[in-house]
């Protein structure tokens, strides 16, 4: 293969991975339709793949697809035009191409595109939607999630998940549903369910659902990106929560695989390796949103974060503090998952360790815990703690029958292996 268009390909390729979501959320504006634009998308990328490896790498990478999708969804139309000509939806549609097909494709580089997804954001979050169908429509449209991640991070079925992305896409279209960020006044409302989805990115690419990978770099930082323009947008002191939450949690990062991309637990953790920068930056944010008195539960969250950050080592850990936040955190947000991780902050308490088992295993008694792998390596390893080894084992092999992600497998194999030797 020539080097140039080997290159070229590759270029192509990480384009396709890193800014995919970006070029479709701009294709959404101009179209105002998620299915057309989503099929515009696909044949930008391949006439891109058709074109560049011959043609060179276009000046603007990002402004050649949005103009190469929206002149094949131009196409298209005109096509559907011709058969149906009396199809209102796509009258409406052609009329919007019109209005946007104007010339100066560079202001999409440096303008238009930085704003899109965060305006798409706030149309998938529109209250005229449920807020289930909010939160999944936005994780596949704005950023790509396949239906089944999705369904992993609600712990809901997968065709559910998809009936109600249909459903909620039809809305958008039916109602005409405005692809802008809302006025100042009506933002407040409409801030919980944006905070959600957007920690809900953050959380898959922290630690990917499935997969042969724990991270996904994109997702983490492109959720950091969106609550950095969020926090100009609207600086509230829930923003800075969630900001500070997921600078906590990222500035881990360096330390949570090898050089394999193996996992590493918390408390074998090398802690020079993590960000002290982000950890100084989450600090004074938490600070802040906890001065303010309007806190919600990502302050909490990111509360509990600095904590774990603030230790020299792993045996240091405040954990009474920890369990304090836990509860003050569940008076805000009741979740099974919430008291889990509060059942294993107890566990970690001198003297805790027995209480904090018996409160794991009344928690996997619950339906929804029952498939959640987490809980039962919980389980495994306050057993293994408690040395109860066959109980440690009988629930990691649960745990390993439920888990979808590559390292994890591995992690929970290696802790299996060294329990049985």
């Amino acid at each position: 293969m020539n080097p140039i268009s080997d290159h070229i390909r590759q270029t192509l390729d990480r384009i396709y991975q890193q800014e995919s979501r970006r070029v479709f959320a701009t294709l959404v504006h101009l179209l105002g339709d998620f299915d057309l634009a989503e099929e515009a998308l696909h044949e930008a990328f391949k006439a891109a793949l058709e074109q560049w490896p011959d043609k060179g790498l276009p000046e603007y990478p990002h402004t050649w697809l949005v103009s190469a999708g929206r002149y094949k969804a131009i196409d298209s139309i005109r096509r559907q035009r011709r058969f149906d000509p009396l199809d209102e939806h796509v009258e409406a549609v052609e009329a919007l191409v019109d209005e946007t097909a104007q010339p100066g494709e560079t202001a999409f580089e440096s303008s238009v595109m930085e704003d899109d997804r965060l305006r798409l954001i706030f149309t998938c979050c529109h209250p005229a939607l449920a807020a289930d169908a909010q939160v999944a429509l936005t994780l596949r449209e704005v950023c790509g999630l396949t239906t089944e991640e999705i369904a992993h991070a609600f712990l809901t079925p997968a065709p559910t998940l998809a009936q109600r992305i249909v459903r909620a896409k039809a809305k958008i279209r039916d109602a005409r549903i405005p692809y802008q960020v809302p006025e100042k006044e009506e933002l407040a409302a409409r801030l919980h369910s944006v905070l959600r989805v957007i920690y809900l990115v953050f959380n898959e690419g922290y630690s990917s659902s499935a997969g042969d990978t724990v991270l996904r770099l994109d997702l983490a930082a492109e959720a950091i990106r969106l609550t950095r323009l969020l926090q100009e947008l609207l600086p509230e002191p829930e923003v800075n929560g969630l900001l500070a939450l997921m600078l906590l949690h990222e500035s881990r990062r360096p330390a949570r695989t090898d050089s394999q991309g193996e996992l590493i637990a918390l408390e074998q953790q090398d802690r020079q390796l993590w960000d002290q920068e982000l950890i100084d930056e989450g600090c004074t944010l938490v600070e802040q949103a906890l001065r303010s008195g309007r806190f919600g539960a990502y302050t909490l969250q990111a509360a509990i974060s600095a904590v774990h950050a603030e230790a020299a080592t792993y045996a240091e850990t405040d954990w009474p503090q920890i369990v304090g936040l836990y509860d003050a955190l569940l008076r805000v947000e009741a979740s099974p998952i919430i008291e889990l991780n509060r059942a294993i902050a107890i566990a970690m308490c001198t003297g805790g360790l027995k209480h904090g088992l018996s409160l794991v295993e009344a928690l996997l008694e619950k339906q929804e815990m029952q498939n959640y792998h987490l809980a039962h390596a919980a389980r495994a390893d306050l057993c293994r703690r408690n040395g109860d080894m066959t109980q440690a084992c009988l629930s990691y092999e649960l745990a390993l029958k439920l888990c979808k992600q590559e390292p994890e497998k591995r992690f929970i194999e290696r802790r299996l292996l060294a329990l049985k030797n």
